[in-house]
This record gives structure tokens, C-alpha cells and sequence, in this order.
């Protein structure tokens, strides 16, 4: 019987004979396991067994009997359950059939509307020459070298290589032996630019600097500290003279025209990706903006999880989660919720037009990603991919590809309107 959405009840009956079958079956199990004092093992009468275990007898009979009824039941009727079925009403009494109720969760069906031909506000990426003239830019600053100068007071523009001491206000101290500080520079703070102009090399100054109550570092926030600053040396950066060397030392390239058209590629590709991967998130909207039909609570639970352990993943590959935060796991997944559910909805559209279109990952395909990450992790190919069966990540991998692949599909067949 539905209730409402994807929720379904039930209920089982489990005739006499079939419960006194399974009894007969748990004492004759029980008889060989236990040991009672007068009888060797294997040896105690039935209905001692039956009376000195009996709440053990019970609840073996039950947890047997109920899974193969709900089975059954759900074989009968073409159910197919996600989640575990929530048991109840229990009524289990000798000489009488066991009768309960179930509710439990279906996998929700998908009746798919148009998804071929959708429109999508998309404009095909340019490149200009400006773009990889700040592409090369980018490039000889990576390539910089920092020399000292002959001493001079130190001025605008300068890389000044200073030794800084807290020597009141921090606590713990501050105290840093080589720290490079651009002078005049905007990311520099205003009171160390103007404690260096015109200081000249090996030469000391006491300054006081506030400290803003917002600053990012807590130990400072809110702090007049008083610091004792030495400059060791004035350098300038020295860019590298753009031309056909500047390019051979970058990698293949014969020239500066070979390094310009390289970066043109790389930039266009980049900007092909960013852009195509906005029209494919505008298409999901669209989808299931179009579809919408009830899902299980259960595989919205599910989704919500691996959202939250994805983000506090990101958290801590950044260094930004703090072992001693205190997570409210129910509101989080309660802020979680409404995403979780588009994004299954978004899943299980995706999963049908890849049916339709039969649209799946190729073992070539997951080879290639299987040996992308053991370059990654520096494994040996065989040692990653055995490591990936154990963990049931291969199959994630190939699910991964069909949704791209789907995804990109989906992409193509888009009527693609300009902005």
C-alpha cells in the first residue's frame, strides 16, 4: 500500500506451519551448540532446549523469519526497497501465524521528459592577444630572480629581507629571522613600509604597530605590539628578457611564437571548460526543474552525508578545520537538505538518459583514470587498482564517467543561445 511519495506499508502474515518448521530448525541448531550438566553435547531432549532457551528460540525465529517474509513479499509484488524496512505491530504468540506491518522506502520511477535539444545560454570562448600577454606576464614574474643591490636606504618598490622581533604585546612572542616585505607595496602593512623607508642595510628600528580587531591571525587581533626590525638586505626583481630562450627554458618550444600559441591553446581550453561546465550545470537545473517526482529519504540522507564529509575534506586539505569545532550535525544537514535533494534527483535523471541513450564508461576509460591516480599517488598501476576493488571505489569511477559522459552528451545536444 503507498502511504505518500516513495513510502510504502505492508503487512505480513506467516502461517503456523511455517513458524513451527522454523522452530524445529533453531532448537535442532541450538542442541548441537549448547552443553547442559547430565547430557553429552548434542544429546538434550528438544523440549528442554525449547523451555530453557526459549526467549533465545524466539528471537532466532523471528530474525529468520521476518527478512524472508519481507523478501518474499517484495519479490511478490515488484517492490524494489531502499533502506531498511521499519518493522511494527509485531504479534507473535504459540499457535498462532506471526502478523506485522513494514514501511519502508521504493526506488522512485523515472518517467523522462525532453532533455535533447534543451536551450542554454552558451557563447563560444575567445582569446586575444592581451590574454596571452598577460598569460607571458605571469609567467616571467614565476621566473623572477631577487638580487641584492649595492646598500642604499631602502625605497618604494623594493624587496627588503628583514629579521623581526616582538619584544612587547605578542604572546607567544613573534620572532622571525628572514621575512621578505615589499616596501610601499599594498599587502604590506602601512607601519613596516614606513619603518623601513630609508633604512639602510644591517641597520635596527623599534616601531609599535595595532593590530585590527578582525586581523586574520587571532593572537594578534586587537594587539599594539611593540617590534624590533633589522635589515639584512635590499633587493629588486629582475624580470627575464621575454624572447626564444625565455621560451626553450619553459619546455618544447622553439620559440617565443611556439610558446604564444601553446598558451593561446591552454588559455582557450580553460575557458572552453569553465564555460561549458556552467551551460551542463544550467541543463541539470533545467532537468530537474522538469522532473519532478518524489524520492526515497533514505537516499537523501545518504546524499546529504556525502556532501557534508566532501566539504570538511575541502576544509581540511586547506588547513581551515579546527580539531576542537564543535559541528550542530543537525542543523548542517538540515542546511544540507534541500541540495541533497537535487542533487539525487539530478542523479537519477542522469542514471535514465544514460540508460536510454546507452551511454556507459569503457574499461579503456577507467583504466586511464585508474592510471591518472597511481601517477598521483606515485603506486604502482596494479597495486592502486587492487587497492580501489577492495574499497569499491572502481565502481564509483565508472559511475563518475558515465555521468560526464552523459553530461557532455546532454551538452551537445543543446540548442546553444549567446548570452
Amino acid at each position: 500500500m503507498l502511504i505518500e511519495g516513495c513510502k510504502h506499508e505492508v503487512e505480513i502474515s506467516v502461517p503456523v506451519e511455517e513458524i513451527a518448521g522454523e522452530t524445529e530448525r533453531v532448537v535442532g541448531e541450538l542442541q548441537k551448540k549448547v552443553k547442559l550438566p547430565g547430557f553429552r553435547p548434542g544429546k538434550a531432549p528438544a523440549g528442554l532446549i525449547r523451555s530453557k532457551f526459549a526467549g533465545q528460540v524466539r528471537q532466532d525465529v523471528l530474525e529468520s523469519l521476518v527478512p524472508k517474509a519481507l523478501q518474499r513479499k517484495f519479490q511478490e509484488e515488484g517492490l524494489q526497497v531502499v533502506g531498511t524496512p521499519n518493522v511494527r505491530d509485531l504479534h507473535f504468540h504459540e499457535g498462532e501465524p506471526l502478523r506485522f506491518k513494514a514501511e519502508f522506502e521504493v526506488a522512485p520511477v523515472v518517467e523522462l521528459g525532453e532533455y535533447r535539444g534543451l536551450a542554454v545560454k552558451y557563447d563560444e570562448p575567445r582569446v586575444e592577444d592581451a590574454d596571452v600577454d598577460k598569460r607571458l606576464e605571469d609567467l616571467r614574474e614565476q621566473k623572477a630572480e631577487y638580487v641584492n643591490v649595492d646598500p642604499r636606504p631602502a625605497e618604494d618598490g623594493d624587496y627588503a629581507v628583514v629579521s623581526l622581533k616582538s619584544l612587547s604585546g605578542a604572546e607567544p612572542p613573534v620572532e622571525q629571522d628572514e621575512l621578505t616585505l615589499r616596501v610601499g607595496d599594498p599587502d604590506t602593512l602601512a607601519a613596516f613600509t614606513e619603518a623601513l623607508r630609508g633604512m639602510s642595510p644591517e641597520e635596527e628600528k623599534e616601531f609599535e604597530l595595532s593590530y585590527s580587531d578582525d586581523y586574520g591571525q587571532e593572537k594578534l587581533a586587537g594587539k599594539t605590539v611593540r617590534f624590533l626590525m633589522k635589515l639584512k638586505a635590499v633587493r629588486r626583481k629582475e624580470l627575464p628578457e621575454l624572447n626564444d630562450e625565455f621560451a626553450r627554458d619553459l619546455g618544447d618550444f622553439q620559440n617565443l611564437g611556439d610558446l604564444r600559441e601553446a598558451l593561446k591553446k591552454a588559455i582557450l581550453g580553460e575557458r572552453e571548460h569553465r564555460s561549458q561546465e556552467a551551460a551542463k550545470h544550467a541543463l541539470i537545473e533545467k532537468l530537474v526543474e522538469a522532473h519532478p517526482f518524489a524520492i526515497p529519504e533514505a537516499f537523501v540522507d545518504r546524499q546529504v552525508e556525502m556532501n557534508l564529509e566532501q566539504q570538511l575534506r575541502g576544509l581540511a586539505a586547506r588547513g581551515m578545520l579546527d580539531p576542537k569545532m564543535k559541528i550542530d550535525w543537525t542543523k548542517a544537514k538540515e542546511a544540507q537538505k534541500d541540495q541533497a535533494s537535487k542533487d539525487v534527483r539530478a542523479s537519477l535523471i542522469l542514471d535514465k538518459i544514460a540508460e536510454r541513450e546507452a551511454i556507459y564508461a569503457t574499461g579503456e576509460e577507467v583504466d586511464r583514470e585508474v592510471q591518472r591516480i597511481a601517477r598521483q599517488e606515485r603506486e604502482p598501476v596494479a597495486a592502486v587498482r587492487k587497492k580501489l576493488e577492495k574499497e569499491g571505489t572502481l565502481r564509483r569511477i565508472a559511475g563518475h564517467i558515465r555521468t560526464e559522459k552523459t553530461l557532455g552528451f546532454l551538452f551537445e545536444q543543446a540548442r546553444k543561445e549567446a548570452e
